[in-house]
Parts: C-alpha cells; sequence; structure tokens
C-alpha cells in the first residue's frame, strides 16, 4: 500500500490541528464512570494531564466490560511454556474469576487504593492476574523482572515502599531452574522497606520454604478464597491516578520509576490496537516479551484485552525450545494473526536457521504481520525475515517511558512504504522533531537529538514516582518544550524517523535498557580495580553487549585473566544475568582528554572495527596504542 491510500497523513493531521477534539473521540472506546471535565489540563502536573476529573476502572475495561457485552466464552488469555510443554487457556470469564478472587486475598493483606504491590515473578499466567488484581483495587502494581540480582529487587522495594510482593519458587530457562526465593529474601533483607507479607506461587519445578509470618502459599490462599466465595468489585479511581510504576535503569544508578495513569493509558493502547497493529476484538494476537518491560506490560496483558481480543503469553525462548522453529508452532498452533517480538529474537532464528526451513513446517496461514521493537532493527535482518515469512515485517520504536509507540507504520490505518533502518513516521499526538544542542531544529537528513514537544500525547510518563524534579532534570530541562528521548538519529525528506542510538549511557541489549554507569559501580567495587569504563560495543546477535575496560591497581598479584573472571561474575551477581556482561578487558590506562573525560566515543568504535580518528583533546596517544593491543589480544574489533 503507497501513502496515497493510507489514513495516516489526515489522521495525523487531524491530531495535530485538534488534539483535544482527537483524544475526546478516542476516548469513547472505553467505559467511563464519569468522563473527564477536561480532555487535557495544563495546569495539572508537570506538562498537563490527560482526561483531568475522569474516573474509571483498567481491569473493569480489561476484563468486566466484555464478560458483560458476549465476550465471556472467548478465550482471554493462552498461557504456552515451551518449557513445561503445557498449554492453559482462559476465558474472559474465567480469567475474571480469577482476578475478582486474588483482589480479594489482596484485600485481605490491608491492600487498598494507592498502595503499591510488587509482582517478582517468571511468565506465568498468575502474573497478570496479580496486575489486573491491583487494577482492579486501585493498588499500584511494580513489576520486577524475574531475571534481577537482590540488589537490585532491593532499591526497587525501598523506592516504591510495597504492602504485599507477589512471586513465585522458581522461574524457568533453558537447561536450568532460577530459585527466586532464596533472591527475594535476600533482597527484603537488603531493603529497609519492609512487605507485610508474600504470596509465593509454588511450582512444582521447585518447591519453595516459605518463612512463618510472612510468606504465604498463594494457591492455598486462593482455594480458601474461592470456597468462601470472596470476591473483590472495582474500585473507580481517577484517570490520573497511577496504575504502575515501572523501574528503567538511571545513569546515576538509582532506578527512575516511571510512572503510567489509568486513562491516558487505557485509551492509547487501545486505540493503537487496530490502528496500529490492525487487530480486531476476538482475534489471536501475540507479544513475545516479558512481562518484566513495558513492552509486556503494554501487549501481553492490557493492549490486547482493552481490545477484547486473545493474548498469548509464552514461556519459552526463540531458539533452544527445542529449536528456531518455536515461534512458527506457537503462531501456527494458536492461530496468531500479528506478532511482536524483539529484533535479537530474529538475529537468534537467522543464526541457527539461516534458509528459514522450519518455517515450512508450519501451518502460518492466519499470520498477517510482524512487528519489531526493543532496539534497531538492522537491515539484514528485517530483510531476512521479508524474505523467509514473504509477509510485512513492521519496525517500531518507544520507549518504556513512552508506554506506546512514537514513530511506527501504522498497518490499520494502511501501511506506508517500508524503509529499511526506519521505523517509519510519527503516530498522532507525537510531535518528534530533531535538534541541535541550542534546541534549534537540524537540516532533513541531518543527525541530531530526537525529541518529543509537549505536551506528549495520552499513555506517556506524567513523572517519575515520587520525584517530579528528576523527572524535570531528566527529560524536560536539557531541551526546553521537549521531552528528551536520549536517541540520536534524523529524519528523511518524508517524515521518516530514522533513530541511530543512544545519546547518553544506557545501553539497549537485546532490547533491555541497561545503565553502563551502574555497571562501571560494580567493576569499581572489586578491590583490585582502580579505574573502569563499561561501554557498549556492536553484537551481531543481541545488537550492544556491555564491554568492561579496567585498569588494575598497582601491586595487585592475581592475572588479569583471574580479575576479569570475577569481575564478569561480579557484575552477575550485583545485576543480573540480563545484563550479558562476560567481557572484561584490562588495559594499562584508560585513554583521556587533557580534562580528564575517558574517551569513550573512540574506545567503542575501535571495539566496533570502525574507522576512527586521533581525538585532538587526547592526553597521551599511546594509551589508545594500548586499548588497540588489548582488543587484539581479545580478538575483538579489527584493532
Amino acid at each position: 500500500m503507497d501513502a496515497t491510500t493510507s489514513r495516516y497523513a489526515e489522521t495525523y493531521a487531524q491530531a495535530l490541528r485538534d488534539p483535544e477534539g482527537f483524544w475526546a473521540e478516542a476516548a469513547r472506546a472505553i467505559d467511563w464512570y464519569e468522563p473527564a471535565k477536561k480532555v487535557f489540563d495544563a495546569s495539572q502536573g508537570i506538562y498537563g494531564r490527560w482526561y483531568a476529573g475522569a474516573v474509571c476502572n483498567t481491569c473493569y475495561n480489561a476484563l468486566d466490560r466484555h464478560v458483560a457485552n458476549g465476550r465471556a466464552n472467548q478465550t482471554a488469555l493462552i498461557h504456552d511454556s515451551a518449557f513445561t510443554g503445557l498449554v492453559s487457556s482462559y476465558s474472559y470469564a474465567e480469567l475474571l474469576a480469577e482476578v475478582k478472587t486474588l483482589a480479594a486475598v489482596l484485600q485481605d493483606f490491608g491492600v487498598g487504593k494507592g498502595d503499591r504491590v510488587i509482582i517478582y515473578m517468571p511468565m506465568v499466567a498468575e502474573a497478570i492476574m496479580g496486575m489486573l488484581a491491583c487494577a482492579r483495587i486501585g493498588a499500584v502494581h511494580s513489576v520486577v523482572f524475574g531475571g534481577f540480582a537482590a540488589k537490585e529487587l532491593a532499591t526497587r522495594i525501598d523506592d516504591s515502599a510495597p504492602k504485599v510482593i507477589l512471586s513465585a519458587s522458581c522461574g524457568l530457562e533453558p537447561g536450568r531452574i532460577v530459585h527466586y526465593k532464596p533472591l527475594l529474601d535476600d533482597a527484603i533483607k537488603l531493603a529497609k522497606a519492609k512487605p507485610a507479607a508474600c504470596l509465593i506461587l509454588q511450582r512444582p519445578q521447585a518447591p519453595c520454604d516459605l518463612i512463618a509470618g510472612r510468606d504465604h502459599d498463594w494457591m492455598e490462599l486462593r482455594g480458601k478464597a474461592r470456597a468462601a466465595g470472596r470476591s473483590a468489585d472495582c474500585v473507580p479511581v481517577l484517570a490520573t491516578d497511577p496504575l504502575y510504576i515501572l523501574y528503567t535503569s538511571g545513569t546515576t544508578g538509582i532506578p527512575k520509576g516511571v510512572v503510567r495513569d489509568n486513562g491516558g493509558h487505557m485509551v492509547a493502547l487501545h486505540w493503537s490496537m487496530f490502528n496500529l497493529y490492525g487487530v480486531k476484538p476476538g482475534e489471536v494476537w501475540w507479544c513475545g516479551s516479558d512481562i518484566g518491560w513495558v513492552v509486556g506490560h503494554s501487549y501481553i496483558v492490557y493492549g490486547p484485552l482493552l481490545q477484547g481480543a486473545t493474548s498469548v503469553m509464552y514461556e519459552g525462548k526463540p531458539v533452544g525450545t527445542p529449536d528456531a522453529g518455536a515461534f512458527w508452532r506457537v503462531i501456527s498452533q494458536h492461530g496468531v494473526v500479528a506478532f511482536f517480538t524483539a529484533p535479537t529474537a530474529f538475529r537468534a532464528i537467522k543464526k541457527e536457521d539461516p534458509d528459514g526451513k522450519l518455517i515450512g513446517n508450519y501451518d502460518l496461514s492466519k499470520f498477517r504481520t510482524l512487528f519489531l521493537a526493543g532496539e534497531r532493527a538492522d537491515p539484514p535482518t528485517l530483510e531476512w525475515a521479508e524474505q523467509k515469512l514473504k509477509r510485512p515485517v513492521i519496525d517500531h520504536w518507544w520507549q518504556t517511558e513512552t508506554g506506546w509507540c512514537i514513530a511506527g507504520n501504522p498497518v490499520g490505518l494502511g501501511q506506508l512504504p517500508v524503509k529499511h533502518g526506519s521505523p517509519s513516521v510519527p503516530m498522532p499526538g507525537y510531535i518528534v522533531d530533531v535538534v541541535d544542542e541550542a534546541t534549534k531544529p537540524v537540516k532533513t537528513g541531518a543527525m541530531g537529538s530526537i525529541v518529543i514537544k509537549l505536551p506528549m500525547p495520552p499513555g506517556c510518563l506524567p513523572t517519575l514516582w515520587q520525584n517530579d524534579a528528576r523527572f524535570k532534570e531528566a527529560y524536560l530541562t536539557e531541551f526546553p518544550g521537549y521531552y528528551k528521548t536520549s536517541d540520536a538519529g534524523y529524519k528523511d525528506e518524508d517524515g521518516y524517523v530514522f533513530v541511530m542510538g543512544r545519546t547518553d549511557d544506557i545501553i539497549n541489549v537485546a532490547g533491555h535498557r541497561l545503565s553502563t554507569g551502574g555497571m562501571e559501580e560494580v567493576l569499581a567495587s572489586h578491590p583490585d580495580v582502580a579505574e573502569c569504563a563499561v561501554l557498549g560495543i556492536a553484537d551481531q546477535l543481541k545488537g550492544e553487549v556491555p564491554c568492561g575496560f579496567v585498569v588494575l591497581k598497582a601491586g595487585v598479584t592475581k592475572s588479569p585473566a583471574e580479575v576479569e573472571r570475577e569481575i564478569v561474575a561480579l557484575v552477575r551477581d550485583k545485576i543480573g544475568p540480563v545484563a550479558a556482561f562476560k567481557l572484561a578487558i584490562t588495559v594499562p590506562r584508560l585513554p583521556k582528554t587533557r580534562s580528564g573525560k575517558i574517551l569513550r566515543g573512540t574506545i567503542k568504535k575501535m571495539a566496533d572495527g570502525e574507522a576512527w580518528t586521533m581525538p585532538a583533546t587526547i592526553e597521551d596517544p599511546k594509551a589508545l596504542d594500548e586499548i588497540g593491543a588489548a582488543l587484539k589480544e581479545k580478538g575483538v574489533g579489527r584493532a
């Protein structure tokens, strides 16, 4: 389809011309207890708030209304575990019954409107039930990815001060079991804020001991509540009340709690399900993310259920569970019409099955569109997926902070021409500019900082949890009148956005945003390390992986190799396997400018095998020769 037959241009222009009218119309798809007094109130919050004065409930819109309006027996959720070989399905009525019961159990522990609940769980259906149960009673959930280490979980416990924590005995990974309970126990010991109770889902693969007085068996409480006919009604909340907190890496090492409100979030996600993804109520949709990430929140849980679609939740990997045909098996078995995953997954599949032979083993007749996001989709991977699947492959770009797509190719409005390397065009509500350091727009095709004009559209973060000052400082101060994305890139003559990389020290490892600053803190804590720098280097599979350069203290008797092994283990322990930190390189010194700044950009170019020039501000050019020799020894780059 070409631009002339797509409704994108007129839709985007309408949102630009009359944003309040546009988002008032979109809000009619949501059921409200009370409509907004103002669609957008510029006097509220940091940059204004959407649907001010409206009263609503997200769980009601995701479940109750569908049960009441004829979807009671339609499948709402399919849980497919490649690790256990089991598939479970829940109709809208069954999922609602489970959520009502769990919400009543949470109320028994004193959880009410505005209280926080941390969810530290694997990819199981109960995790979704936990999220929806919180939404039902007006509690604020904060999902923490199960791969995070105890220290990372502890910082999130301290920041959100949860009344209750929902967890499980274990998570499953290829060839191993990850025991969650010891990590949870250690985190609670480290945290100053102590939860009143923990509900633990005992998984048969590795049950755990419970601490008397604090820990409770999830299924035992569920059974008792159901037998007693316990059930919780929806609690009305303001559209501007928080639905959840999701922590993202901060450059200071202190996590930033991105806040998502109830009203704008529902409107934006519901609008996106058809207009962007082309998915209608009753169709089967699969988002191959984890609920620990924003993509999982938006498009495993809330988006598809608000739309009345069927959502697939997959506990498995793109390869190795059992092979590189796992994704095609899920799409075929469940009749998936559209699938959303990270480019990393496709790089892994391409590596294992370069000719795409396994695709032919499955019936993909219902499958229409593949969506990629999470990091830059490199053109070779996009082209491979297009050739093998013979279907549209749509890249799109968004962030934890925005909660939904900033720039994409709107399939529901009519697909625009695909340009490899670009996530396409800004979605309605987003005014995306590329500016220089003085906030002046740059010429078409010129690189600059990508920024979004305020106010942000519905669904985007209104602030950080209990930290307005940090929100302003981190996102709004550098470019007045704009939200700073911290991404760099350019726009072409057709208005397509090209996102080329991060502008700060947060790196993107397989779609997971991780702070190199946080990793540097861990490296620096090693007793033998005098100085260090961590930067993201190009990786064919994950997009970027962290690489640590360390300078050892004088008089260290251990071999560099031994210290490097210890450093890798330390990062795994302090941050978790999610950091994908496997490469530490000992160097005599770090190349610096005369003012003492480490020349990270130059080191990165050398590690990536790119052309580089000697920086004019370098203190001692020989330091770069030493970096080159160390990289060569490790077989990194072409130095």
